[in-house]
């Protein structure tokens, strides 16, 4: 796993303490991916009812707040595949 993944899971873990409700994964590109559900986060590639993907700055400053994931996803920074809706619950759990 590269120090990129663990330091967002890591992140990930201290902003969603209890799990995400639904099935979640970010891919940060060149990196890997994680996966954020009920059982909490963690370091994969399992299926997800949202995939998120950036690059690894785009993610590092939706996680520090200095990036709006809004603001990404409309200038193309930040891709979004499957239910918007649970990238939207994401987003504000993240906030």
């Amino acid at each position: 796993m590269s120090k990129v993944i663990e330091k967002a899971v890591e992140q990930l873990s201290a902003k969603l303490p209890n799990g995400f409700s639904s099935t979640a994964k970010f891919i940060i590109e060149g990196e890997g991916s994680i996966i954020c559900d009920p059982d909490g986060v963690r370091a994969g590639g399992d299926a997800a009812e949202v995939t998120l993907t950036a690059d690894t700055d785009t993610f590092r400053g939706m996680i520090e707040g200095t990036v709006n994931p809004t603001m990404a996803f409309m200038s193309g920074k930040l891709k979004i595949d499957g239910a918007m809706g649970v990238a939207m619950q994401l987003g504000s759990a993240l906030s």
